[in-house]
């Protein structure tokens, strides 16, 4: 395992890893609240291997030794991943199941048993009613992205898993943020638990830049196309909040020349790696994504997130622009902000007590229409507009390009293209010592990272 770990250049532990790894493998409870790409995988997945293999047990047919479950597909495929490299040089086996996919090849790896099955709770109790895997030898579950799992309604599922298990066993949560939902499945399900904290619910990323575009609705897309035709957006992550939305997203960057991939519940399986593979091997560099890709989704090198639309809770913003200074690089995040939705990005900077720094739309996208200004209200709930209106042309800085003006006492950056801040390109970083630390996270991180 110390191989595997130098081999994927690791020296230095994350904060979560740090804390988390030493409970861990003497056997403790733990309840670990950390933001995604902090490193949790290898917190649970290193000293798992460790204690697994120090056992030296064999697990029965249609039976797993450790099991982790993860909310979505993709998450759970990159878990299953991470412990195969963490495990090269151990006799220990991994399998992976989610829906999506025939359940029938599924069914032929539990057969011999496995050591390791990571899975999402729907195709777990699939395989379990076809009595293809029993829960009776699981020594060890891992419950990643909690919180997630509970906003996906998977608490019914959660429930009835867990009362399958057997007790006593070594119980593992992890979670982003501590919602009272939270603290009462880690008070059910977790023993004296060690109680490890990284980072408060709402922190984003230090080392990401956020800023805010004021643009009306049906002027985004064509917004959208005149920043990705700017270089500097080397690889990006749209978000929009529906499906539909996502596909007339890429329908639109596609007629205006921009390869994109979209990403959501409505693809298969197949469709979704497809579209994850071409954006990590740069085939496509612009992905556009539903919440489903918020979490768990580690490309390296994401040198800008997009929200084309911006979320309905408040907390998805923080996941969702967590995709981006990953492996100690600088990150870069643009809100797109209607008018109609004002509110929901006073709900985002009330959560992450900070405000997003307004910009201007770049220049040449405002001189070809009206444009929103930062000063501008939402429309009253009278149904009336503001004074100032709506739609009008952006005020001209002394350069002659086109500013934002006044938003909450900032003023709106002035644009060519788009400001320096918004343009840098991700690049990663060593730490002090010239050390590459475990996962891709933390306050100094590696450039390959804990998946």
């Amino acid at each position: 395992m110390l191989k595997a770990i130098a081999a994927e250049g690791y020296l230095t532990p994350t904060p979560i890893q740090a804390q988390a790894i030493p409970p861990v493998l003497a056997g403790r409870d733990l309840c670990g609240i950390a933001q995604t790409g902090t490193g949790k995988t290898a917190a649970f997945a290193l000293p798992i291997l460790q204690r697994l293999a120090a056992a030296r047990e064999r697990a029965a047919p249609r039976t797993c030794r450790a099991l982790v479950l993860s909310p979505t597909r993709e998450l759970a495929s990159q878990i299953a991943d991470s412990f195969r490299t963490y495990g090269t040089g151990t006799p220990l086996s991994t399998a992976v199941v989610f829906g999506g996919v025939s359940i029938g090849r599924q069914r032929g790896q539990l057969a011999h048993g496995v050591d390791i099955l990571v899975a999402t709770p729907g195709r777990l109790l699939d395989l379990i009613d076809s009595r293809s895997l029993a829960l009776s030898s699981v020594q060890i579950l891992v419950l990643d992205e909690a919180d997630r799992m509970l906003d996906l309604g998977f608490i019914h599922a959660l429930k009835r898993i867990v009362k399958l298990l057997p007790r006593p066993r070594q119980t593992l949560l992890f979670s982003a943020t501590m919602p009272r939902a939270i603290a009462l499945l880690a008070e059910d399900y977790l023993d004296d638990p060690v109680k490890v904290v990284i980072a408060p619910a709402a922190t984003t990323a230090e080392r990401i830049d956020q800023g805010v575009v004021f643009v009306p609705s049906e002027r985004k897309r064509d917004l959208l196309v005149t920043m990705l035709r700017d270089p500097a957006f080397a690889r990006v992550l749209v978000f929009t909040r529906t499906k539909h939305g996502a596909d007339r997203v890429v329908r639109h960057l596609a007629t205006s020349g921009v390869e994109a991939a979209a990403i959501h519940g409505n693809k298969s399986q197949p469709q979704r790696e497809r579209a994850l593979a071409g954006f990590r091997d740069g085939r496509a560099r612009v992905l556009v994504a539903t919440d489903v890709a918020s979490r768990g989704i580690d490309v390296e090198g994401v040198s800008h997130v997009i929200n084309f639309e911006l979320p309905n809770v408040p907390e998805d913003y923080v996941h969702r622009i967590g995709r981006t200074a990953r492996a100690g690089a600088h990150g870069i995040a643009i809100a797109l902000c209607s008018g109609e939705e004002r509110p929901l990005l006073r709900d985002i900077e009330k959560l992450t007590r900070s405000s997003l720094r307004p910009i201007a739309a770049p220049a040449a996208f405002a001189r070809t229409g009206p444009v929103e200004s930062p000063d501008e209200r939402a429309p009253r709930r009278d149904g009336h507009q503001s004074a100032t209106g709506r739609g009008r042309e952006l005020p001209r800085h002394p350069s002659g390009q086109a500013v934002g003006g006044e938003a909450r006492g900032k003023e709106a950056v002035p644009t060519g293209t788009l400001p320096a801040f918004l343009r840098r390109p991700a690049t990663g970083k060593r730490d002090r010592g010239g050390r590459r630390p475990y996962g891709r996270h933390g306050a100094a991180v590696s450039s390959k990272g804990a998946r």
